[in-house]
């Protein structure tokens, strides 16, 4: 039997890590293989190098463990406890495994007290009520999978920004080791078009004239090679989208010219070829590649009226951070050293408030101890850096916060979020929000609609009615840059930019690397069009302090 390429052993690992799954045990053994598996997908050298070399660890997830299931997988296209594995449980049952909140245990249950063997028969059975009758599943439960079974199908094959980040980097380097020759190895697709959830990777390298040969192209990812003169075009036609380009091909016809992927033509005359004066040959300045979706943009160009993208050097400070006070991993001490080390001038602390049992929420005692630590600390950093005392507070089931008025005032800043109650119906959710940002202490909202990509849809609400109310009440809309969350859509940017809101870039950090998130961030404030002085925690510290200060004596007069 021939080796299996990297391709299949992809494939056969993540039969192996879903398999995994649902025999239970350690959880983490499953994800492991996962990741293993969508790093293999992205691949771009051959895997029989890789096995000979004895250079799998290179692989991003691959230990020595995988590395051996991997060459078993390779060499005879099966590994014995794989095949142990598919003698318990039928192949189409792995399909449910891809239903969010569906945990591997209640798949188990579905198969074991339903017969149900499919998504498909999924379906059918929660819309014929079968599931919520049987017993340990439960109405809940089939009202969860009828509303996710959409996630599942539009997920597919999709990866969160991060874990793409990771895939592509690695692609990148392996590209460069294996032909030294090509030059600007560089990243396309809707990665760089800053999209939310990934599912075009691709890579334009360039190489000499006469050395066009191709890269091999991984089952999830695509590699251009293309000569200096032409560079810019294939990369211009790898980022897409395809609705922008379908429109600067509009714009080139209107003046007599033909845009492909080899450039832009006159006749048989190349006008241009790099990507700069492709857009300056159709008299339009550069557009940013997360704005290049055809929702407009061209149009903007014409007209001179881009706005000027806000970037990571552009904010100052970092808002809505976890210590270990709540559900963090790690003291206020070295979170805000950590942020003082990346080159900001404050640190937002927002611990969880009372009400989030779950999350160790804070004590009235514990706030005025986090405090009293807070001023310790700012007294050792100066003036240079400061740690700005925040909760991220409980929307409650009736849309108060979680504290009296008394303990609210002596915050900095406010984030108001709802953890809880996703249910209710679009009106009492949009009004529940509306309560909280008309309570005059709240300054942020956090991750407004409360969605998890690929894993939860959000709760129902009227987001231009809460986003007008934002505006009116002088409530900071948040960009929650995990990318889990990425929250508030950036489709919905512009409307909180027309209405007058300010907008917040948010890490909602609970450890140290997740204050790294606040480039996820930053990259749905660019793809929603976000200018940096829209941006709350772009303002230095001075200005951020005068700004608080401000909206503290504002409602001690309405007071």
């Amino acid at each position: 039997m021939p080796s299996l390429n990297a391709r299949g052993v992809a494939s056969l690992l993540r039969e192996y890590a879903q398999r995994t799954a649902l025999r239970g045990g350690n959880p983490y053994r499953a994800k492991a293989y996962s990741r293993a598996a969508d790093s293999l997908a992205a691949l771009v050298v051959s895997l029989d190098v890789l096995i000979a070399e004895d250079r799998l660890t290179e692989i991003p997830g691959v230990g020595d463990a995988i590395a051996d299931i991997v060459t078993k997988l390779h060499q005879t296209g099966t590994h014995p406890s794989l095949e142990k594995l598919r003698k318990e449980i039928p192949a189409g049952v792995l399909e449910m495994l891809a239903v969010p909140g569906l945990r591997p245990e209640k798949v188990l249950r579905l198969y074991q007290d339903l017969g149900i063997t499919s998504l498909a028969e999924l379906e059918a059975a929660a819309k014929e009520d079968r599931i919520k009758k049987a017993k340990g599943l439960g109405a809940a439960l089939q009202t969860k999978i009828l509303q996710n079974l959409a996630i599942a199908k539009s997920g597919e094959g999709r990866l969160h920004l991060h874990r793409a980040a990771a895939l592509l980097a690695h692609a990148k380097d392996s590209i460069r080791k294996a032909r030294p020759d090509l030059k600007r190895v560089t990243i396309a697709g809707d990665f760089r078009r800053g999209c939310e959830l990934v599912s075009d990777l691709a890579i334009v390298a360039e190489a000499a004239k006469s050395d066009k040969k191709p890269m091999p192209s991984a089952e999830g990812l695509q590699v251009r090679v293309s000569d200096r003169k032409h560079f810019g075009a294939a990369l211009l036609f790898a980022t897409g989208s395809a609705a922008h380009i379908e429109q600067l091909q509009a714009l080139a016809a209107e003046k007599d010219m033909r845009l492909d992927a080899d450039g832009l033509r006159k006749g048989r005359t190349l006008v241009a070829g790099d990507e700069d004066n492709i857009y300056r040959a159709l008299g339009l300045p550069f557009i940013d590649p997360e704005l290049r979706e055809g929702r407009g943009e061209v149009e903007l160009a014409r007209k001179g009226k881009l706005p000027k993208l806000v970037t990571d050097k552009d904010l100052r400070g970092i808002l809505h951070c976890h210590t270990d006070a709540s559900d963090g991993t790690e003291t206020l001490e070295t979170m805000a050293k950590a942020t003082r080390q990346r080159g900001f001038e404050y640190f937002g602390v927002a611990d969880h408030s009372k009400s989030a049992h779950y999350a160790g929420g804070l004590t009235v005692e514990e706030i005025a101890q986090q405090h009293r630590e807070a001023d310790r600390l700012n007294k050792r950093f100066g003036r240079d850096f400061r740690i700005l005392k925040g909760i991220e507070s409980d929307i409650l089931g009736d849309g108060s916060l979680d504290y009296d008025d008394e303990v609210l005032e002596c915050l900095d800043f406010v984030v108001a979020s709802i953890h809880g109650r996703f249910r209710l119906d679009r009106k009492a959710q949009t009004q529940r929000l509306l309560r909280a940002i008309s309570h005059p202490r709240t300054s942020i909202i956090g991750h407004m609609t409360g969605r998890q990509l690929q894993r939860r849809p959000g709760y129902e609400i009227d987001i231009e009615k809460v986003l007008r109310a934002c505006a009116k009440h002088d409530v900071v809309v948040e960009i929650n840059a995990h990318p889990w969350r990425l929250d508030l859509d950036w489709r919905w940017h512009q409307a909180a930019l027309e209405f007058g809101c300010m907008l917040s870039i948010n890490p909602d950090a609970h450890s140290i690397p997740e204050l790294d998130h606040m480039h996820w961030g930053v990259e749905m404030a660019r793809k929603g069009g976000v200018p940096a002085d829209r941006v709350l925690n772009a303002m230095t510290l001075p200005e951020i302090t005068r700004y608080l200060r401000q909206k503290r004596r504002s409602l001690a007069r309405a007071a």
